[in-house]
């Protein structure tokens, strides 16, 4: 709860600081120092010392799980505005309204952490939203930025019709929104309302998370929106949704996991298929990087496929992992002027640190070994072979996950084994040494998972 209502006062401060403030690098510090604060009351719930005693009513329940997540997500944006912050500056005028979304949309992240309440899940998935389809769309000059935008709206205007649609027939069932009372009274057979809402539902998720085939709007959107903000909606927010997924599943159809389990595994198939083939033949990195993310939902969907212990831990360390490579890669790539794998030739001999820690990230992302993208993948498919079924699952991933190297070392067969110009804005010695302190992070959980997993128990 500190962190909700915190998170939602700092988006008002820093709207109003657009309009008393002119210095964008004291709008930029106040942005930073608010994530800072969000971190360090969040940490403070985590043991135990809440600033706000709100009665929810049992709709919102910040337990181990929801905060630990909410931890990861803060010091992911930490990193982000660190690294990118600045580059915010090139994309319009509206500097300081661009933090106070990020905040409403952090808001709206702890939200779908902690909601038992159908309602909430809807409130938490569209604070998100919202705030989205407007950083889409602000670099006004660009047409593709502007398409980009119209396209993540109206689709995700109809998979909110979906959604509101499934809980409607859910609360017809039922009689409630209450997630835990939904799983209690489903016991036995379910109804065809039943079963009708939860498809529903799970389609609208599988669209939040750009899961195959409601992906379609992934690659444009990504590609069309500011490369600041790509890296954000990319990251944090689909990590963000992910958590919402593997609660509501688990909470409100968990007794009917036999039910949809065959159809999370036809979407995992597709997801990994699509995005890995499809990647492969991309010439522009970025959008290389937005099917890589389709790809990259596939295994994240395996924790909604398992719903067991390892599927949550494996959940919580994905979105580190991953959160922080692309982070990462989308910081290199935004001091970048040319984003075709060609724009990467020669990178190493005029930028080796850069090249370097651009090397981990896409190794992590890969998923080789000493690396924290290694261990969580290997969490997701050891998470679904404890189930004991559709082990072809585990057999496919793999297979996919061997393709996906292919894309992620043509960046570095560019940055190492090719020659050329490469056109790179100048960076500073700080941006450097952030992203080595990132990358050694990643190889630190690559070998020492626990240092994130033991939050969630002690």
């Amino acid at each position: 709860m500190n962190a909700l209502i915190l998170s939602a006062i700092f988006g008002v401060i820093l709207m109003f600081s657009g309009i008393l403030l002119k210095q964008k690098a004291v709008i930029r510090n106040i942005a930073i120092a608010g994530i800072v604060l969000l971190l360090a009351v969040n940490i403070l719930e985590m043991c135990g010392t809440v600033l706000f005693h709100v009665n929810t009513h049992g709709m919102i329940v910040f337990d181990r799980f929801a905060l630990l997540f909410n931890t990861i997500a803060f010091v992911a944006t930490f990193i982000y505005l660190i690294l990118s912050a600045r580059d915010m500056e090139k994309v319009g005028v509206n500097y300081a309204e661009y933090f106070a979304l990020i905040f409403f949309i952090l808001c709206g992240i702890t939200l779908t952490s902690s909601f038992k309440s159908l309602l909430i899940l809807f409130l938490g998935i569209e604070i998100i939203s919202i705030p989205l389809y407007i950083l889409t769309g602000s670099d006004k000059r660009n047409l593709k930025s502007n398409e980009a935008s119209l396209k993540y709206f109206l689709l995700g205007a109809f998979s909110t019709g979906l959604m509101l649609m499934g809980i409607a027939l859910i609360y017809g069932a039922r009689g409630t929104f209450d997630t835990l009372s939904i799983n209690m009274l489903t016991e036995g057979k379910p109804s065809l309302l039943i079963i009708a809402g939860m498809l529903l539902l799970l389609f609208s998720m599988s669209f939040k998370v750009s899961a195959a085939p409601f992906h379609f709007w992934t690659p444009d959107v990504y590609d069309g929106a500011p490369t600041v903000f790509t890296s954000f909606m990319a990251t944090i927010v689909k990590a963000a949704v992910f958590i919402a997924f593997i609660r509501l599943f688990d909470d409100a159809f968990g007794v009917l996991q036999s039910q949809w389990q065959l159809f999370v595994a036809i979407i995992i198939v597709a997801t990994l298929f699509i995005g890995n083939i499809t990647a492969v033949f991309q010439q522009s990195v970025k959008r290389m990087l937005a099917y890589s993310s389709i790809a990259q939902a596939g295994f994240m969907m395996m924790a909604v496929f398992a719903m067991n212990t390892d599927a949550k831990e494996g959940l919580l360390l994905y979105a580190v992992a991953y959160c922080f490579a692309t982070i990462g890669i989308f910081a290199v790539l935004i001091k970048m002027k040319d984003y075709t794998f060609d724009g990467f030739n020669g990178f190493a001999k005029q930028q080796p640190i850069l090249a370097a820690t651009t090397t981990i990230f896409l190794l992590s992302l890969a998923g080789i070994p000493l690396t924290a993208g290694f261990l969580s993948k290997f969490y997701m498919l050891k998470a679904v072979m404890i189930t004991g079924q559709n082990l072809w699952l585990v057999i496919f991933a793999i297979l996919m996950a061997a393709i996906s190297v292919y894309y992620y070392f043509r960046v570095i067969q560019a940055m190492y084994f090719k020659t050329g110009d490469t056109q790179v804005v100048e960076v500073s010695s700080t941006f450097k040494w952030i992203l080595v302190i990132l990358s050694a992070v990643i190889i630190l959980l690559g070998i020492y998972p626990d240092i994130v997993l033991n939050w969630l128990y002690f």
